[in-house]
C-alpha cells in the first residue's frame, strides 16, 4: 500500500507538470456489464471515472454508459473491439463462445484462489499470456477487482447424490454450466433480471449467482432453502478491457494514471465485497433460519472435477494457445497450492482443534 501511495503521488506530480505543457482533455467512453444497483460492480466504473479525473487534474475523463443505455450487457467486449466504446467493464468468461481462452482470466472450475491467481498473473506468466490472447482481439486488458469465491447456488431440494442432478433446471452460466451439463443437468443462462421470477415460478429449480451480499439482494433465500458452497468460480476476476489503439494513443502520464486508478479501484472492490459478504451473512441465521449451508456430496464433487478436466483437455486438443495457458495455470497451481494448504488452510485447521 505504501508503494502504491508513493506511485499515486508521483503520478499526481507528473500530471501537474504535464498539464503545464498539455492542456488537452482526453475523454474515454466506457460500457459496463452491470447496472448501477448491482453492489460494487455497478458503481466501480463511476469510481474509476472520478479517480482518473482527480489524479489527472481533469485532463482524463471517462464517460460511463450502463446497460440501460447501451442495451448489450454481454456484448460490451465486441463494442470495444468495433470502436463503439473505448473501454468495457466486464468478465472475460462471458465471451468464451467467441474465444474459449478468455475463461482463464476470470476463473475456471476447481482453479486458483484469489491470491494464487494474482500471483500467477503478475509473476507466473499470466500477464504475458493475457496480452497475447487479448492482443488477437485488438484489446488491452487490466484486472479490476474480484468478487472472490462464488457460492455453488441456491437449490429448492437437497442434493444427496448424482441422481438428484439429472434433469435439474439450473441457472449456471459459463464453464461451470458445461461441467454441470455433463452430469445431466439442464444448464441454463437465464438473464439476471429474470432470475427471481424464474425461480419463483419453477422455470428453474436452482440458481447460481455470486455470493451472499449479491445473492441476498436478489432475494433467492426467500425461495430456496439449500445454499451450496462453491467450486465453479474460486477467483472471479473482473476486467477492464480497452481498445488497444485508443489506449496507446494516450500521453504516457495519463496512461500511467489510468493503470494506477484501475489497480486502486480493483483493490477497493475486493475488500468491499469481503466486508459486505461478512455483513450479509452475519444475520442470516436470525433472519432466515430456513437457509441451510451445504456442501455437495463427495461423489458429486469427484464427478464435477472429472468433467471439468475433460472439458479443459478437449479444448486444449483444439487450441494450442488454450493448451499453453492451461499448462501454465496447472503448473503454477501445482507449485503454489502446497503453500496455500500449509499456510492459510493449515492456520484455519489449527483453530478447529
Amino acid at each position: 500500500m505504501r508503494l502504491l501511495s508513493t506511485f499515486v503521488a508521483f503520478c499526481l506530480s507528473l500530471a501537474t507538470f504535464a498539464n503545464a505543457a498539455d492542456e488537452k482533455v482526453y475523454t474515454l467512453t466506457l460500457a459496463t456489464t452491470w447496472a448501477e444497483q448491482v453492489p460494487f460492480l455497478g458503481t466501480a466504473p463511476a469510481t474509476l471515472a472520478q479517480t482518473v479525473d482527480a489524479m489527472s487534474n481533469g485532463r482524463l475523463k471517462i464517460k460511463v454508459d450502463s446497460p440501460n443505455k447501451h442495451k448489450a450487457p454481454f456484448g460490451v467486449m465486441d463494442m470495444v473491439k468495433a470502436g463503439q466504446y473505448d473501454l468495457a467493464y466486464t468478465a472475460s468468461y462471458y465471451y468464451k463462445g467467441k474465444d474459449y481462452k478468455l475463461v482463464f482470466f476470470t476463473t475456471v472450475p476447481f482453479g486458483m484462489l484469489i491470491s494464487e491467481q494474482y500471483a500467477w498473473y503478475n509473476y507466473g506468466g499470466g500477464k504475458e499470456l493475457a496480452a497475447k490472447v487479448y492482443g488477437e482481439h485488438g484489446l488491452t486488458s487490466y484486472p479490476m477487482g474480484t468478487t472472490g469465491m462464488q457460492m455453488g447456488g441456491w437449490f429448492k431440494k437437497e442434493i444427496k447424490s448424482l441422481d438428484d442432478l439429472k434433469g435439474l433446471k439450473f441457472r449456471i452460466p459459463g464453464q461451470g454450466g458445461e461441467v454441470m451439463a455433463k452430469l445431466g443437468v439442464n444448464a441454463m443462462s437465464t438473464p439476471p433480471g429474470e432470475l427471481y421470477t424464474a425461480l419463483e415460478r419453477g422455470t428453474i429449480d436452482a440458481v447460481e449467482w455470486i455470493s451472499p451480499v449479491f445473492d441476498f439482494s436478489m432475494g433467492f433465500h426467500k425461495l430456496a432453502n439449500y445454499y451450496y458452497t462453491g467450486w465453479q468460480e474460486p477467483a472471479s476476476e473482473i476486467q477492464l478491457l480497452a481498445n488497444k489503439k485508443k489506449i496507446d494513443a494516450l500521453p504516457a502520464d495519463l496512461k500511467a494514471i489510468l493503470e494506477v486508478a484501475i489497480s486502486h479501484v480493483g483493490s477497493q472492490l475486493m475488500t468491499q465485497a469481503t466486508n459486505a459478504n461478512a455483513d450479509a451473512w452475519a444475520n442470516i441465521a436470525t433472519n432466515f433460519p430456513n437457509v441451510k449451508v451445504q456442501q455437495f456430496p463427495t461423489d458429486v464433487m469427484k464427478a464435477l472435477k472429472k468433467a471439468a478436466v475433460e472439458i479443459e483437455d478437449e479444448q486444449a486438443a483444439k487450441d494450442p494457445v488454450f493448451k499453453e495457458i492451461l499448462d501454465s495455470q496447472r503448473a503454477y497451481l501445482a507449485k503454489v497450492r502446497p503453500w496455500t494448504i500449509m499456510g492459510e488452510y493449515g492456520y484455519l485447521k489449527q483453530l478447529e482443534k
